[in-house]
């Protein structure tokens, strides 16, 4: 799914002088790339520029990112202040992180905490999780909870505590549930979209300017699969 097959931005979750945060489509990208697609980024600036009559370079810096099939938020910032007090937040891991991952297997026990060594494989753009460390490897540590269950498919909850490449997907491959349409990680068949059902569903953080805590929540993608769990936690809530 190509950025440039869309019209529009995605969903606005926050916006001020200082930040300006998103719910990421699947497919959209967050920084340009070789295939040469319409970064959020760029889309981001010419909303800017025109809703503010901005003359000249519209400044966003990118505070993070996620991975190209993945959704949920992102957050970018309008100012150079803002980028580097927001790099030190999530360098620091001053950030709270939330993700919701639709998987085929249940998990070996309903919630649990997760940790491997992974290595990145540059070459084919994916990590490998080994139980101990060997060279090269970095720990990665998450929580998971399980949040419901369909008749196909289970929704976990996921809060990473360290921040590494593809961590999410191949841990929880590694855990034996592979997350939906993640054939990179072991899924059976691709999502139709080329998404994959993992979301970023919630960001805490202290704003960089204002020193106020600013909490935000995604809906996930509106698809059969999302919206079954989406609407059964809404029951039980």
């Amino acid at each position: 799914m190509s950025s440039t097959e869309r019209t529009g931005l995605p969903e606005i979750l926050y916006e001020d002088n200082h930040l300006i945060a998103v719910n990421k489509r699947p497919g959209d990208i967050v920084q340009g790339d070789k295939t040469g697609d319409a970064p959020l980024g760029d889309l981001l600036k010419a909303y800017i520029k025109e809703k503010y009559k901005k003359p000249g370079e519209v400044f966003l810096g990118v505070v993070h990112r996620l991975d190209r099939p993945v959704s949920g938020v992102v957050v970018f910032a309008r100012t150079s202040k803002a980028l580097a007090r927001m790099n030190e937040l999530f360098r620091e891991r001053r950030t709270q992180k939330t993700y919701w991952a639709v998987v085929r297997t249940a998990p070996p026990q309903a919630s649990g905490s997760l940790i491997h060594y992974l290595k990145k494989d540059e070459k084919n753009n994916k990590s490998r999780a080994y139980a101990q460390e060997v060279p090269g490897s970095s720990r990665a540590w998450l929580d998971y909870r399980l949040l419901g269950k369909s008749d196909h498919y289970y929704l976990l909850e996921v809060l990473p505590h360290t921040g590494r490449h593809h961590q999410i997907r191949v841990q929880l491959s590694t855990m034996g549930c592979p997350i939906k349409g993640d054939v990179k990680y072991g899924a059976e068949r691709t999502n139709e979209n080329g998404s994959i059902h993992l979301h970023a569903r919630r960001l805490v953080f202290l704003h960089p300017v204002k020193k106020e805590e600013i909490i935000l929540t995604a809906q996930p993608p509106d698809d059969a699969v999302w919206n079954y769990f989406s609407r059964s936690l809404s029951e039980e809530s």
